[in-house]
Order: C-alpha cells, then structure tokens, then sequence
C-alpha cells in the first residue's frame, strides 16, 4: 500500500510537469532598477520605497498628497546606497482619469528610465455595517482600491512586455482573501485584485513579466487608525484574534516575494495557511509550491473550521449583548 502511495504521488508530480512547466523565473535585480510606487507617502508603500531603495533601486513615489510626499521623499533618501540614487515625486490620484495616470507615468520613464517593478499600493478601509454605509463609500471604495491599481498597471505593461521584463504588484489584504463582518465594502475591492492578477498573469507570463498578489494582515499604519474610527464593535473583536504587523515586516516580504516572481505573497502563519486554502486556480512558480498546497489543504480547511466558528460566536454574543442593552434602555 505504501509503495502505491508513493508511486502515485511520483507519477502526479510527473504529470504535472509534463501538463504545466513550472519554471520559476530569474530573480529581478534591483540595483538601478525603476520601482513605481502608488500609494508610496506613508504606510506599507513608503516601507516598501525604502526597501527597494536599500538595495539600490531608482524611486517614483505617486500619491495625491504633495506635503506628505515630499516628506517621504526624505525619509526615502536616508536609505541611499550609492550617490546615483533617485527619488522621484508625482502627485495625482491614480482612480480618477486614466489619461492623467498615463502621462505621469511617462514623464517618471522620462526621467528614470522604463518602469521595472510596479507596486500598486494606494487603497483605503471603510468598515460598517452592510445597511449602514453609504451607497456613495462602495463606489469609492472599488473606484480607489481596484480601479486605482488599473489605470496605473494599464499604463506601464506595454512597455514591460515589449521589453520581456517586469514586475507588477497589487497589495490587496487578507480582507481580499476572506469576507468578513463589517467589510462589505472594502472586501469585495481587494477581492477584484485577485481576478484581475490571475488573469493578466497569464495574458504577461510569456513575456517574463510576473504578478505578485500581497495579503497583509492588519498593519500598523495610517490607514489602519483611520478604518478603525469607523470599526464595529464585531469587526475589531474579529481583528484581535491576530496580531498587528509593523509595516517594515510587511514590505520586506512584499519585496522579497515580487523580486522572485511569487504570485502570492503572505505574512506568517495565518497568511500562509490562507494562502494555501484560497489558492484555488492560481498560478504556482514552483511544484513545491503546488505540493504543499495539495498536502496542507485538507488540515488548514479542518483548522479554518474553527475560526468560522469562533467568529460566529463572536458575532452571536455582539448580538445578544446589544439585545440586552437596548431592553434595559426600554425598561429604564
């Protein structure tokens, strides 16, 4: 029974090289390199312009706010590995106008040369109840978090084919892997970075150009204080059952991941476990990879079980206590 076993798992490896070629591609190199960055003034963006930066890349920071990017401007430059280094600022808001988005595009390969890497990291968190928020907040959100990765993709992928090199990165959230109470909004948006990397991954992979999809989990950032204002009480209690990463942790495994072509790229335990759960038809750089999702998937789905659980027990006990509460109001 044993060799069965083994001889079956050796002919599906077979198989599976023979169907789909899994060659995982060269690392790009990021000395003198181009890395775009949207969203690039503050957060897992700005940590992710210094990491690149570190390792010797040229920077184009886009976001709509000129006083916050000229301060990361020089936060950026205190990372320089060389005198050649550049940092360069774009203001302008990547959902609004395609046109726009395109001619800034331009003037950066301009001045700095073709985009190599692209990281789409401009997005914003709105939580609330389903009946709760404002029609207005779901067309924002999916104007700003799936469109605003759309129009600067769009713009640089040309280019990048025509030259048989590139990167493009979208920064989606584990939100984007799992819907959760309080993120009807925001899930959905993050949840169309993924259609849209799994189908131009394939439409770019015969050109050595490759797709990262990045998951982070809660991050210690700007945005994360300001979805929190708006956070039901459900939805935090949801969040605290894993910890708040630092942004540097974030991007320094967003980097890593993008420089190796990973379609996917996770934080930690939890994010690895999503990964491997929700990995459905996405594309694999190694049969390792495909391997482990294969083995892992049936523990991680008994594991996920009872985090459900646990989250519609919390959900429950909300409901219970606000129930409670508004009957004491009544006979108070």
């Amino acid at each position: 029974m044993l060799l069965l076993a083994a001889a079956f798992l050796v002919a599906f490896v077979l198989l599976l090289y023979m169907v789909s070629p899994l060659i995982s591609p060269k690392p790009l190199a990021l000395p003198g390199a181009h890395v775009v960055v949207t969203g690039g003034s503050s957060g897992i963006g700005k940590c992710i312009a210094i990491e690149c930066y570190k390792q010797g890349a040229f920077i184009t920071l886009v976001a709509r706010n000129e006083d916050k990017l000229l301060q990361a401007k020089k936060e950026v430059e205190k990372y320089s590995i060389n005198d050649k280094q550049v940092v360069l600022c774009i203001s302008v808001d990547v959902s609004q106008d395609y046109n726009q988005v395109e001619n800034v595009i331009k003037q950066a390969q301009e001045k700095l040369g073709p985009v190599d890497m692209l990281v789409n990291c401009a997005g914003m968190s709105v939580a609330g109840k389903f009946e709760d928020l404002e029609v207005s907040t779901f067309e924002r959100l999916m104007s700003l978090n799936y469109l605003g990765s759309v129009y600067p993709s769009r713009a640089v992928i040309t280019t990048m084919k025509e030259r048989r090199v590139g990167r493009i990165v979208f920064v989606s959230s584990q939100a984007g892997q799992l819907g959760l109470f309080g993120f009807t909004a925001y899930s959905p948006s993050k949840f169309a970075l993924r259609g849209l990397a799994e189908a131009l991954q394939m439409e770019v992979k015969p050109y050595n150009v490759y797709v990262t999809v990045a998951y982070p989990p809660d991050t210690d950032t700007p945005g994360l204080a300001e979805e929190n204002k708006t956070k039901p009480l459900e939805t935090r209690l949801i969040s605290e059952t894993t910890s708040i990463c630092k942004p540097e942790q974030v991007a320094k495994q967003i980097v890593k991941d993008a420089i190796q072509g990973n379609f996917s790229s996770s934080i930690g335990s939890d994010g690895y476990m999503l990964s491997s759960l929700t990995c459905g038809m996405a594309p694999v750089t190694s049969i390792t990879e495909g391997l482990q999702q294969v083995v892992t998937m049936g523990l991680f789905r008994t594991i996920a079980l009872f985090y459900l659980g646990s989250f519609d027990s919390i959900i429950r006990r909300c409901m219970m206590q606000k129930a409670r509460s508004e009957t004491t109001d009544k006979t108070a």
